[in-house]
């Protein structure tokens, strides 16, 4: 079965929309090592329309430029890109195509056993619709050590309990976290009176 994986940038409380403030200068060497692995044999980009025109609107030129970015630029501009949209219009850059219900579209990318990798990069409506679906394997957080205080929140407050299991981690030189997650259960249920004895000084 294909992995879905999730990528994004956030900050420490939570804000994954980004600032360019406070995002550039927490991206080192390592980081941009980490974004590699995260496109490395991707087979499909998976993106929201918000997400997609940031990329159609900078990575293309940034190809012809063929300046030091244009060598990851060319390999955006070949991965095969679905994008969440209603809309009609031309895409506008090569390999990209429509889908009007992108939940749909990922559950039969994710049955294909021709493909073995699909890659979310940003695109926070689209991984909450996927992670409610169960759909999302693997929830990769570079997290910034930085509260943003404004920009949209990854996690709905009205969404339900999303119980996570961390797969892995890493500390960058800058401070950044990587984080890992795969969509979980939760231990078991639990109240107060059943962890009392697990208190400091419980034992004595």
């Amino acid at each position: 079965m294909t992995t879905v994986l999730s990528t994004l940038f956030i900050s420490l409380d939570g804000v994954a929309e980004i600032d360019p403030d406070w995002h550039f200068p927490y991206f080192d060497e390592a980081m941009g090592k980490a974004v590699g692995q995260d496109y490395a044999d991707t087979d499909v980009l998976v993106l929201g329309r918000v997400t997609y025109d940031s990329f159609a609107g900078a990575w293309p030129e940034r190809e012809a430029d063929g300046g030091e970015d244009a060598t990851f630029a060319a390999e955006l501009g070949d991965l095969r890109k679905i994008v969440a949209t209603r809309g009609s219009q031309d895409l506008g850059w090569r390999n990209a195509e429509r889908s009007n219900d992108i939940v749909a579209t990922v559950a039969q990318l994710r049955a294909d056993q021709s493909l073995g990798k699909v890659l979310v990069a940003g695109s926070l409506s689209v991984v909450r619709q996927l992670l409610a679906a169960g759909l999302i394997d693997e929830l990769r957080l570079l997290v910034h050590p930085v509260a943003a205080g404004r920009g949209e929140h990854l996690f709905d407050p009205a969404a339900p309990i999303q119980p996570l299991q961390l797969l892995r981690s890493a500390v960058f030189p800058t401070g950044v976290v990587q984080l890992v997650y795969a969509p979980a259960e939760l231990p078991g249920s639990a109240d107060y009176r059943d962890v009392t004895d697990h208190l400091p000084g419980a034992e004595d």
